[in-house]
Formats: structure tokens, sequence, C-alpha cells
């Protein structure tokens, strides 16, 4: 769960003559199960506005209709209903996606897996009281787990074993948070702050304002901050399990699960947070280094061109070079 929250918001809208050449707009709406909200100057006025917020909700709202698999009919739901038994056709965005997710498994080193989900299903935080799966269900889980073992061909996919899944919950909203800054781009805004569920991508600057002013959550005092980051054309994204989480016989269980393993990281980690360029890449790492660790999440975090990085344990904060070239306030 991303935990970045934003710090110094500015009123809406700001009038015009109080160093603002235009209001800043909000545009708030629910998706992918997390608030969606965009803040940004709009210089063509209303019109502009309107086109915008129209193109960039319906996008949103398409998309998840397509690949969520809490949606019945999306293609996701399809393929893993026909898991074990028959191909599934699908159309090019779906390879470009599948091909993305080659990608994201090569550059996290096999950690961000979109075949995960047979773990994420029997590690159930709903469920009341909570129960630990036995070691007989995670195995058979991770006997079903394994991005290699997806078999692709072109307009088509097919998962060879029954009870395989797949969920692009783990990129999915970084990745629209990076398409709705783009359909900005597009409708000619050039500042913009897209923010869902706290991964965020920022372009330009808020009016009056040099950079756009992001806390960092304490996860030691959840809903305060320890820091904030001041962001122009960048991203960022944070991956912590201090709140999400449930104690069996005095041992804590968090839900960010190592798809290596299939149990809960319990590294010491508590946060880590990562600047890149994309809001893809920052919670790709951002994950990806929570899960692997202070040393390796580093040295994950400096292999990607351009990205920054802090991790922080009960005991420690350790951060990149380039980190604190961010960081407006401690």
């Amino acid at each position: 769960m991303p935990l970045v929250s934003q710090q110094n918001r500015a009123p809406d809208p700001i009038p015009s003559g109080q160093g603002a050449d235009f209001p800043l707009r909000r545009l708030v709406f629910r998706a992918m199960a997390t608030q969606c909200e965009v803040q940004y100057t709009a210089p063509g006025g209303n019109a502009q506005a309107s086109a915008f917020e129209k193109a960039a909700e319906g996008w949103v709202h398409a998309f998840e209709a397509k690949y969520s698999r809490f949606q019945p009919g999306s293609i996701v739901s399809r393929i893993n209903d026909a898991s074990g038994r028959e191909w599934v056709p699908v159309d090019a965005e779906t390879e470009g996606l599948l091909s993305m997710c080659d990608t994201l498994h090569f550059m996290t080193r096999g950690i961000l897996d979109p075949s995960a989900l047979p773990l994420i299903r029997i590690w159930n935080w709903k469920a009341t009281p909570p129960v630990i799966p036995d070691r007989a269900a995670i195995a058979e889980a991770l006997r079903l787990v394994g991005w290699s073992k997806v078999r692709r061909e072109p307009g088509k996919v097919f998962l060879p074993e029954k009870g395989m899944a797949l969920d692009f919950g783990g990129f999915g909203k970084e990745y629209a948070v990076d398409i709705v800054a783009l359909i900005a781009k597009d409708h000619g805004i050039v500042d913009s702050l897209v923010d869902f569920g706290h991964d965020l991508r920022a372009t330009g600057a808020p009016p009056g304002k040099p950079a756009w002013h992001i806390g960092l959550e304490d996860p030691k005092s959840p809903g305060k901050t320890w820091a904030s980051v001041g962001l122009r054309n960048k991203s960022i994204a944070s991956s912590g399990d201090y709140i999400r989480s449930f104690l069996i016989d005095g041992k804590r269980y968090g839900h960010i699960i190592d798809p290596r393993t299939g149990w809960p990281v319990a590294n010491g980690c508590t946060q880590s947070t990562v600047i890149a360029d994309t809001c893809l890449q920052a919670g790709m790492l951002s994950t990806s280094a929570f899960i692997s660790g202070v040393t390796a999440g580093l040295e994950l975090i400096r292999s990607c061109p351009g990205a920054e990085g802090i991790i922080l344990t009960d005991k420690e904060r350790a951060q990149t070079r380039g980190f604190f070239n961010y960081v407006a306030s401690t």
C-alpha cells in the first residue's frame, strides 16, 4: 500500500490575483478502490478543464473495467477463469501490458510477479479472526506462481495450470497515474499533480510556488509526516505494511507478500519511498525495495537511472545519495 501523503495543499481554487496566473482546479473521483485526485491549472479556462476531466476520468474507469480482477467481465478475469483450460484472445493493448510485465519482472529481479495472485488469495487480511495459511496451502500456492509459466503467443495468452491467476494490482494504479499525466499534457495542461491513493506524478508547479510539496508519512505515527519533498516533473510512491497487518501469538504479519517465499515480508523495513521519472518506476521500485530489504533494496533503486529513494526501519533511515536533494523540510 502506497503511503505518501500530500502536505501543504492549496485551497480549491486559488483566486486569480493572489500570486497565481490561473486558479488551481481539482478533479476528484473514486476508482481502483481508492481516491483519485488531480490538481491542475487550465490556461484555456472552463472548456479546456471540462475536456480534460472528461477524458481523464473516462480513461481511468475504462481501464479499471478492462483490467481489474474484481470485474467479472474484465480481460484479466477471463484469463484467470480459463486457467488450465484454454487460450484467451487478447488485443494489442493487453499484449502491451503483458510485455510491460516482462520488463517489470526482469527489472525487479523477479520480485514483482503479476502471477502471484494465488498467494494473495490465501492470505486473507479481511478474515475475522485472521488466519495464517498452513504450510501446505502456501506451498501449493507457490507452485502456481511464476511469471515464466505464463504462456503467450501473438494475440492470445494461456495459464497452463488450473488455479493460476494474474493480478495487475501491483502496477495498475501507478500506470494509470502516468497515463492521466499524459492526458493532461495532451490537453495543454503543463502544471498538474496526479494523485491516485498517494501514488503521485508531478508536472510543473502549483500557482505561486516553485514545486509541488508532498509529505512523507511517519510509520511510527500514521497520519503525521516526518518530512516533505518538493517535486517538479517527477513521480513518487511509497510502500509499507504498518497499517494493514494483523497480530497472532505476539507476531505481526503485514500485508505485503514476498512471492519468492509465500510469506509476508519480515525484514525490519517499515517504509520505502522512491522518487523517479514515472510513477510506474517509483511504484515498482518502492515495493521491490521494501520486499528486498535495506541493502538489496537500495541497490535496486540505484540500478534505475534517475531514481532516488529511502528505506526506513525501526532503527535507521537508509537512502541513496541524491534523495535529500528533494527534501524540503524534516
